[in-house]
Order: structure tokens, then C-alpha cells, then sequence
């Protein structure tokens, strides 16, 4: 007779061998139910069962059959049903919350073997990655926010191509993000300034080493040598004067946090647009401070171990507008201008003070787009100079109507850069030439 062959799992294992002990008087069945963590008398009829049915008696009596608890067939389908026709690319996660919006309830595990089983979803394998030490989230909020843009169709077709940019709080995964054109200087300050209106100054600002945020020449303006400073970009100087640490990330791992928050907006943010039919920036950012930062507010973020605040207020030396600028050096010239990236700006008559010509000053560029000109701690207005005229030369030498004599550009005479030697055909007198149907007078000749 061939040995019935039972399959058990690690668990029904061990309770057979705690019964097999109680059988054989090696232990009470007190002290056998508290190993096991099970009642006295639950104990005594697991006895009972082994008896009478053997060892197969540890084995559940489900065991091969469906659950009694399962959710019918028809709800299954018209679930994958759903899915297939809005929400394709979803994730089981995110599936399942809409399809809880909609009145239809199933766990994302449940909704994960389901789509799984249906070729909706792959599973996912988990790849060798390299080890990197796992850093403690830091203790306050505001002790440490992280800055970055990502790239990605974030409209996908709808709209023009565009970057995300975000700060998130290191402590509580706190957000602040906008949409914008191009990744620049004034963008990222544009960004810094809206968390700096709503929550005060952090102790440090985390970044990759991007130009934006690191000089990449090296070199030091001569003032700033002379002071022992190193080279700043425009984005370090205003951390600098708002005194927040700035601290640069050597690797994409030593700023996961806010690398993995662009992993989670490419994939719920983008959904989330598509749904809500957004189809240019402006209706983004609407979007994303009216109703995805609200709720990411109130699902993501967590509490900090230390309920203190770290945020600094700003001080009331500390004008955003003047800080989150662009600034550059300039030499004022002897007509009061200065130009910058090819135009011209003057100082206006009622601007000018002593000392102004020829001084060193600073023109800045504030992000609301005025130009002002920085000169002993004082601020002067700019104004465009307008192009001036551009020389016209007819060809017949004729000045244009309306142009007169004053504004006419007159011809330039050519003359000679080097010394003509006397051989030279324009040092010799000029000659007629007669045709051949001329009559010549011969001793007129030379």
C-alpha cells in the first residue's frame, strides 16, 4: 500500500511536532497551548483531530478550495471592464483609488492579482541595485529642503512641453512645486520665493550641482577674492544673503527623496492632469496649488519627530525682490549708461547723483522684469535706451525723404592705410584716352 504523501507548510509543521510532544508527555497541554497561542480547549481538539484523521489534520480545511469570502466573477469583470476603457495605464494603486470614486470598491491587492492575471499589469522584478547607507529623515520641519526639476511630458500631447519644479521638506515630505517653460535661474528663484512667502527661511537648501546652483568657472569676482569668498552663482548669493546653508548632493541617491517624488508625480500627477483635461501651464499650476498640493498635504506628508518649527522669518532688511534677483557687474560710462547683453540702459536725468560717472556698480534684474542699478547701497531707476539709427547709403548717394542734412549719413572717403610709393599708378597725372574715331592733335600729347 503506497504512503499518503502531505503536503505542509513550515507553520502546520511545527504544531504537529508541539502535538507529537503532547502525545508522547513531554508537555502539558497548558504548556502546550501557550507555545502554540492557542486556547486550552482549541488544543484539546486539535488532539481530537489528529486521532482521527492523522496528520492531515493540521492542514486548513480551505486548502484548495476558493475562498468563502471572494468576490464574484461578474464584479471581477466588470471591474477589468472599467479599467480597460479608462484606466489602462494605471497602476493597481492608483486604479483603485478612482474606482473608489466611482462607487466600486476592491483592495489594490485584490485589483493587482486581477490585472495581473488579465495582462493589464506586469509584475514587477526586483533588480540588483548598489547599496547605499540609508539616511534618517532629519528631525524639525525646515531643517532641510531639497530643490530639483524634472523634465517629462507632464501635459503628454495635450500641451507644450514643460519642467516641474519642486521643493520638498526633508522632515515631512512638505511640497511646493510649479510648472515652468525652461529650467532657469529666475525660475528656480521664482520657486525658492513661494516657499520662502509660506513657510519662512530653512536652515539648508539641498541641491544637486547643477550651473544654477554652483559657479562652474571657479573664479571669484576680484571684490569677492579680496573678501575671501568663493564663487557664487546667482541662486548660491541669494541663499547666501538670506543665510540658509547651501549643500550640494554628489550622487541622484543622496537626493532620493525628492528623485522618488518624481517617480510618484510622473505617474499620478500626469494621470491626474489627463482626467481633469489640463492642456496648457497656466491650467497646471491652477491644478497643482488648487487641488494636488491640498491632497498631497493630506495623504503624504508625515509628522516629524520633533514638533518644533525650524523656519526663520524674514528679516526686515531681507527684500525678497531685491534678493531673488539676477545681478552683474557694470562700469558706468561717460554719458551715464551701462549695457548688458547687448542694450543699453541710461540712468534718467533726475537719477543721476555725484560720483555716478565712471563708477562700479551693479545692474539687477528682478523677477517681476524692471531694471535697477545698485550704487552705494543706493538704487537708481534704468531706462532703455532706444537702438539708434542705422546708417542708410543710397547707391546713387541720394538721402531717403525726411532725413535731413544733419542725420544724413554722409559717404565715407577711403584713404590708404600704408605709405603709396610715387610709382604707384595713383600718384600719376591722369591721361585722356581718345577713341579711334577721334581726331588727335599729336603735339598736344605727352
Amino acid at each position: 500500500m503506497e504512503t499518503e504523501r502531505i503536503a505542509l507548510s513550515q507553520r502546520e509543521r511545527d504544531r504537529l511536532r508541539v502535538l507529537h510532544e503532547v502525545k508522547q508527555k513531554h508537555l502539558t497541554q497548558v504548556q502546550a497551548a501557550k507555545r502554540l497561542e492557542v486556547s486550552d480547549r482549541h488544543l484539546r481538539r486539535l488532539l481530537s483531530a489528529v486521532r482521527e484523521r492523522g496528520d492531515a489534520a493540521v492542514v486548513h480545511g480551505l486548502r484548495g478550495r476558493p475562498s468563502n469570502r471572494r468576490l464574484a466573477s461578474s464584479f471581477e469583470q466588470k471591474i477589468l471592464a472599467r479599467i480597460r476603457q479608462r484606466y489602462a495605464d494605471f497602476g493597481p494603486t492608483l486604479a483603485a483609488e478612482h474606482l473608489a470614486g466611482e462607487g466600486l470598491q476592491v483592495s489594490r491587492e485584490t485589483l493587482r492579482k486581477w490585472m495581473v492575471r488579465a495582462g493589464i499589469w506586469r509584475a514587477r522584478r526586483q533588480r540588483v541595485k548598489t547599496v547605499h547607507v540609508w539616511r534618517e529623515r532629519r528631525a524639525c520641519f525646515g531643517e532641510m529642503v531639497m530643490q530639483d526639476s524634472s523634465p517629462f511630458r507632464w501635459l503628454e500631447e495635450r500641451g507644450p512641453a514643460c519642467q516641474l519644479i519642486a521643493v520638498i521638506d526633508d522632515a515631512t515630505s512638505r511640497l511646493w512645486a510649479r510648472f515652468v517653460e525652461h529650467d532657469t535661474t529666475e525660475e528656480n528663484l521664482r520657486t525658492l520665493g513661494g516657499w520662502l512667502q509660506c513657510y519662512g527661511r530653512p536652515l539648508a537648501h539641498y541641491t544637486d550641482k547643477h550651473s544654477i546652483f554652483r559657479h562652474r568657472s571657479g573664479a571669484a569676482a576680484i571684490a569677492e577674492q579680496l573678501r575671501g569668498e568663493e564663487a557664487l552663482s546667482q541662486f548660491g548669493r541669494a541663499l547666501r544673503e538670506l543665510g540658509i546653508e547651501w549643500i550640494a548632493a554628489h550622487s541622484p541617491q543622496a537626493k532620493g527623496r525628492i528623485e522618488r517624488l518624481f517617480g510618484t508625480l510622473q505617474d499620478r500627477l500626469v494621470k491626474e492632469m489627463r482626467l481633469a483635461g489640463i492642456d496648457s501651464i497656466a491650467a497646471a499650476n491652477h491644478f497643482l496649488e488648487t487641488h494636488f498640493l491640498p491632497e498631497w498635504e493630506q495623504r503624504f506628508t508625515v509628522v516629524a519627530r520633533n514638533a518644533r518649527n525650524a523656519h526663520r522669518p524674514l528679516d526686515r532688511e531681507q527684500r525678497l525682490e531685491e534678493i531673488l534677483s539676477v545681478r552683474v557687474a557694470r562700469k558706468v560710462a561717460q554719458d551715464f549708461t551701462v549695457s548688458w547683453a547687448g542694450v543699453r540702459w541710461r540712468v534718467p536725468r533726475e537719477e543721476v547723483c555725484a560720483g555716478l560717472r565712471g563708477a562700479a556698480v551693479e545692474i539687477e534684474r528682478r523677477l517681476d522684469g524692471s531694471h535697477w542699478l545698485r550704487f552705494r547701497k543706493r538704487y537708481l531707476r534704468l531706462e532703455h535706451c532706444p537702438a539708434p539709427m542705422q546708417a542708410f547709403v543710397s547707391p546713387c548717394g541720394l538721402r531717403p525723404p525726411g532725413l535731413t542734412k544733419q542725420t544724413a549719413p554722409t559717404r565715407k572717403v577711403y584713404k590708404p592705410k600704408y605709405h603709396v610709393p610715387p610709382e604707384h599708378p595713383w600718384r600719376k597725372p591722369w591721361r585722356r584716352t581718345f577713341l579711334p574715331c577721334e581726331k588727335q592733335d599729336i603735339s598736344t600729347l605727352r
